[in-house]
């Protein structure tokens, strides 16, 4: 097998080869938001890209229709290695997560890799994953196995920071429905049953209910159905809302308090509940594996971009990463691409992502997970600490490894 260095050179050279390419890519997905599980252009625009590159392709990957795979095979048996995209956007403020970058960082990294893959073992694989911003497009591909020959996964976010390892929160999308009885609110009050009341009441609940919760659960809700006219008793309100906490099995705990906390609010007002639970939405912690992040880190440092450390109290949200980190060797650094504190889920993000410096600190972490990736294929003992690492935690309850997924 060729130096390292010499793989390493030629994998940067195929990025640069395609760079404007890709710049021009991650533009256009930017200006034609989608959300999530309707990402159709923006699939297709990637999948092509990867087949002009030299992948072969497999579109509607897993049964999930916006979702794809590229593969690229090497010289012989070994590891599959796979970088991830995503690219859904945000209802109304469209990329504000940058999800247009982590949509060419994937597929810089998977371009780079495949330039190589003639000197290498195993392959390189591709991955689209939809609908992250809460539909679990990654929950849907694992489920349906399609990350069974899968041996490490990567995939990097832009942020206001870079960083090699941050956690994530353990997250569940809730939908609670209230029904009660419509009726004249003046003329006719004590006729009614007030479905709305039962949506109020279950806020105050969780009011009530956060002083006893730890300081990393977090509970939030919107209300997306309350009433039709100030002068009709609402027969039926609904509400959506996020639970989250930084350990899987605490969210589990601060989520029943949260159903409990709903069904108390029905009784309360004499109204019926529905709380519905959306399985693919349910988000594991992301548990980073520390040997692969270190060599992205020490690459990323490498091509002058500065890692920075991280904190005790990190900010942070939730990804569908952290169910396929529970499952394989995976990692989600970030590469800032905004200055520190913009917030996420904002237009000043949002704008941020189409600026040139974040593409070319987008380029800069996508070369390094190529090479990352190379020595994950490259170096047996890279991708053997990797799986000691990940077995010590399965072993500990950390993860919970593939057969349990």
């Amino acid at each position: 097998m060729p130096p390292a260095s010499g793989l390493h050179a030629r994998a940067l050279a195929a990025i640069d080869e395609h760079r404007d390419g890709l710049i021009e890519l991650s533009l256009r997905i930017h200006r034609t938001p989608e959300l999530g599980y309707q990402e159709r252009q923006a699939a297709e625009w990637l999948a092509t890209f990867l087949e002009g590159a030299g992948f072969e392709v497999q579109r509607a990957y897993a049964g999930v229709e916006t979702a794809y795979r590229g593969d690229a095979a090497g010289k012989g048996p070994g590891p599959t290695v796979a970088v991830l995209s995503e690219y859904d956007a945000l209802a109304d403020i469209g990329h504000a997560c940058g999800h247009n970058l982590i949509a060419i960082m994937g597929v810089a990294a998977a371009v780079g890799v495949r330039a190589v893959m003639g000197q290498l073992p195993g392959k390189i694989a591709a991955i689209g994953t939809p609908a992250e911003e809460g539909g679990g497009g990654k929950v849907a591909i694992l489920k349906a196995g399609g990350f069974d020959d899968v041996d490490a996964a990567m995939m990097i976010h832009p942020s206001s920071r870079t960083l090699a390892m941050r956690g994530s929160l353990a997250s569940s999308r809730v939908d609670v429905e209230f029904r009660g009885k419509a009726a004249h609110a003046a003329a006719q009050p004590d006729r009614g049953i007030n479905a709305l009341d039962g949506i109020i009441t279950t806020f105050n609940a969780v009011n009530a209910m956060r002083q006893q919760l730890r300081s990393d659960a977090r509970v939030h809700g919107i209300i997306t159905s309350g009433g039709s006219a100030a002068n009709i008793i609402p027969d039926y309100a609904a509400s959506k809302w996020s639970v989250r906490a930084l350990d899987h099995a605490y969210q589990q705990e601060v989520l029943n308090r949260f159903i409990a906390c709903a069904e108390g609010a029905a009784t309360a007002t004499g109204t019926t509940v529905k709380v519905t639970v959306h399985e693919n939405s349910s988000y594991e912690n992301m548990v980073p594996s520390t040997p692969i992040s270190e060599r992205w880190a020490k690459h990323l440092a490498g091509l002058g971009v500065p890692v920075m450390a991280t904190s005790p109290d990190e900010r942070m949200g939730s990804t569908d990463m952290g169910n396929i980190s529970r499952v394989i060797p995976s990692i989600h650094p970030y590469i800032a691409i905004a200055p520190e504190g913009t917030p996420g889920h904002s237009t000043a993000f949002r704008d941020a992502a189409a600026t040139p410096q974040a593409l070319e600190n987008a380029l800069a972490a996508g070369k390094a997970m190529a090479l990352a990736a190379i020595d994950l294929l490259a170096e047996p003992s890279l991708m053997k600490a990797a799986l000691e690492e990940f077995e010590k935690r399965r072993n500990d309850g950390v993860v919970k490894g593939r057969g349990s997924a």
